[in-house]
């Protein structure tokens, strides 16, 4: 039989998003909470490059990485414009960020999981929308039966929104590049799920 795949998916365009989105969605994990480099996928090769080591001792306290064919555009930056009340927010032209819990020890990156969105931050990155959804692992032992943000325990989202309000800051910095303006629920996680693909679709395949 001919391999129909012969090559390696790239990993935002090559690779489905799943069958059961909103609700499962298939990630890319680019970084976990041993790593001292920042690494994200080059988007020319769909191969993982550094992007900076981390300068201090922030170390991502979740899985990380993103939800294949998303992205983050004008119907995703209109949640948050109308969110806050605003009109001049626009999306920061990247796949949709995804933090997933799990009680495992994962220790290293380039692998995809399906996650269950439960929630997400509601993040301005130089006033560009760079919403950070969070998820659980299926079928994880301790976060698995987690349906909606408000369960996860308070440590646990103080150290997302630490690091994810100070992982840009530079020595110097006058104010935060990004601001986490609220928390928000699994309704709304599905939302910008659902938008994200909506301009994915309006990007890559429409256009």
């Amino acid at each position: 039989m001919i391999n129909e795949h012969p090559f390696k998916a790239h990993p935002w365009h090559g690779i489905s998003a799943g069958d059961n989105v909103p609700e499962i969605v298939t990630c890319f994990i680019e970084i976990v909470p041993t790593d001292t480099v920042k690494y994200e996928v080059d988007k020319e090769t769909g191969y993982l490059s550094i992007d900076r080591p981390q300068k201090y001792s922030n170390i991502i306290p979740a899985l990380y990485g993103f939800i294949p064919q998303t992205y983050s555009a004008d119907r995703v930056a209109e949640v948050t414009n109308i969110a806050l009340h605003r009109t001049d927010i626009e999306g920061d032209n990247d796949p949709v960020d995804i933090c997933v819990l799990t009680e495992k020890d994962i220790t290293h990156g380039d692998i995809i999981v399906k996650a269950r969105p439960i929630g997400g931050f509601r993040l301005l990155d130089h006033n560009k929308a760079d919403d950070k959804l969070i998820a659980v692992l299926e079928n994880d032992a301790v976060y698995g039966e987690f349906k909606d943000i408000s369960e996860v325990p308070p440590m646990v989202i103080d150290r997302l929104k630490h690091y994810f309000t100070t992982y840009k800051d530079l020595p110097g910095d006058r104010s935060p590049r990004c601001i986490l303006t609220d928390i928000y629920d699994v309704k709304t996680a599905h939302e910008i799920i659902r938008r994200s693909i909506e301009d994915y679709d309006n990007e890559y395949r429409n256009g």
